[in-house]
């Protein structure tokens, strides 16, 4: 259980209230700190899966948590995003994000209980989600004032509105996966 990979995934956890606390700190960069403590957390959800396929580590518990601290990560990010940014143009895609992931985990544990849980398996959809998640987020949290680089605000837009599209897009590949399923009586 307490292998690399694995250990990644806890860090990952670790590093949400380090995130958390760079952006509520009042340092100057803040954002910056936290964009970097983000994407730090990015490159071990990436790094840890590579690494349990390549060292064939992969066990249940890491099955179990590395989803979650994925989600929760997401999660906490738009959250403190939606409270600070106060804008209708995030809140919506951070809310259609947030509950396609409650919606999909509850759809996977559902498949899992009649054993059909490889019908609504990780797809490439999903890891391409989560990229543009990913890149969004560090984007939008980072926004930084330098004229060289606030590009990457609205860059950070586009890729949450492309994330949110991708999200919309692999909710219905999921849900038709299992709708046979989902609508017998």
């Amino acid at each position: 259980m307490w292998n690399i990979p694995n250990l990644l995934t806890l860090f990952r956890l670790l590093l949400i209230p380090v995130f958390i606390g760079c952006f509520y700190s009042g340092w100057e960069h803040y954002r910056f700190w936290a964009a970097l403590v983000f994407c730090l957390a990015a490159i071990t959800d990436a790094l840890d899966g590579y690494l349990a396929r390549k060292l064939q580590q992969s066990t249940p518990f890491g099955a179990f948590l590395d989803p979650v601290a994925d989600k929760v990560m997401v999660a906490v990010a738009l959250v403190v995003l939606a409270i600070h940014e106060q804008s209708l143009w995030f809140s919506i895609p951070a809310i259609i994000i947030i509950s396609r992931e409650i919606a999909i985990s509850a759809l996977r544990e559902w498949m899992a209980e009649i054993g059909k849980r490889a019908n609504v398996a990780v797809s490439n959809l999903g890891k391409y989600k989560t990229i543009a998640q990913m890149l969004a987020l560090i984007g939008l949290i980072w926004q930084p004032q330098f004229s060289l680089l606030a590009w990457f605000t609205p860059v950070g837009y586009a890729m949450l509105y492309l994330a949110t599209v991708l999200t919309l897009w692999s909710m219905y590949v999921y849900l038709s996966a299992a709708w046979h399923d989902l609508s017998q009586q």
